[in-house]
């Protein structure tokens, strides 16, 4: 169990994260400078927190109030940074002999990695000299051969292309599924975080929010932050009634047949979820269609509902392109979107 509440200035940037994490992978999951890093460095001992505890497995590693700071080397944190830091004057063998130096298995060990993560056909060639999938390899096998307690992964698959990640993602995932330990995934891609994690930690702008289901953040993410690193792209202010919603930028009500929380105070609407209405469905509401833009494999529609302000936002509804062929001369549509399927918002 890892249990992290830190607080961290860094000139005019605050952390404030919060979280826990049992023996599982949980993901960190936020835009570029939301703090994500900056939490593993605290965790790992390479940055210090202004104040907090940090706990893994009941050993206090940091605690501001009790004068308790452990060095990086008694953390048992293992580091994957986002450029894996091999050291770039020794081979393959000898990176992962460095992490094990003080290990009476040592030789062992490192003939056994080598094998585990194929890479005993670069064991005596120097990072600059192997591909970008053969040194993450590497970097993990040197994490896991020292034994960690915890592992903290920093956007692992930054670096690398996307045909390469697809298939280095399948590769990590393996590697770790053995790991008896909390896993750290920071990452910006939600369909990274979808595949890899179960639970999930959103960071905003350095504050840390709740850990939820990784089903949770698509299904009902509660705030307009945690919407929008799900993938939502429509947002409207939004009054709460009792058991819908109006949205007076667009002039449009919505029944959500559940009880509306009276914090609400944004709807999202995710693209894939609005349709073309048929006859008589709840929720539709017509729109001028004001753009249509051709994607790979969707038609992506501008909407402008009929009773929107001058300076309302366009909505965004994304449609399968054969169904769009059979439409794309008119101007105006039916929009509609399922009551279940209305995000109901704080504005976080």
């Amino acid at each position: 169990m890892l249990r992290v509440d830190i607080r961290k200035k860094l000139g005019a940037f605050d952390l404030e994260a919060q979280f826990s994490a049992e023996n599982e992978p949980l993901a960190l999951l936020g835009a570029s400078g939301s703090g994500k890093s900056v939490t593993l460095k605290c965790i790992a001992g390479i940055l210090r927190p202004d104040e907090g505890h940090i706990e893994l497995d009941g050993q206090v590693l940091f605690d501001s109030a009790a004068r308790v700071d452990l060095p990086p080397q008694r953390r048992g944190a293992g580091y994957l940074f986002q450029q894996y830091a091999l050291f770039p004057n020794m081979t393959v063998a000898q990176n992962l002999a460095a992490a094990a130096r003080k290990l009476p298995d040592r030789d062992a060990l490192v003939a056994e990695s080598l094998r585990r993560f194929r890479l005993e056909d670069v064991a005596g060639k120097r990072p600059a000299a192997i591909s970008g999938g053969q040194q993450q390899r590497t970097a993990l096998a040197r994490i896991l051969i020292s034994r960690p307690r915890v592992i903290l992964l920093d956007e692992p698959f930054s670096a690398l292309d996307s045909y390469l990640k697809y298939q280095l993602e399948l590769e990590l995932a393996d590697a770790l599924s053995a790991f008896s330990g909390p896993i750290l995934w920071v990452t910006h891609d939600r369909g990274e975080a979808w595949r890899a994690c179960k639970r999930v930690c959103v960071m905003e702008q350095g504050r840390s929010q709740p850990v939820q289901t990784m089903e949770s953040l698509f299904r009902a993410p509660g705030t307009r932050s945690a919407a929008r690193l799900s993938g939502c792209k429509n947002f409207a202010a939004a009054q709460p009634g009792k058991q819908s919603v109006f949205l007076p930028q667009w002039d449009v009500t919505l029944s959500c047949r559940r009880p509306v929380p009276p914090r609400t105070a944004v709807v999202g609407l995710r693209s894939h979820h609005l349709h073309l209405a048929a006859p008589g469905e709840e929720n539709a509401f017509s729109c001028e269609v004001a753009r249509v833009i051709d994607d790979v494999f969707a038609s992506i529609l501008l909407l402008r509902p009929a009773g929107a302000e001058p300076d309302a936002p366009l909505l965004r509804m994304e449609l399968d392109k054969a169904l769009w062929a059979a439409h794309d001369r008119e101007t105006a549509v039916m929009a509609a979107i399922r009551p279940e399927d209305v995000l109901l918002l704080e504005d976080l």
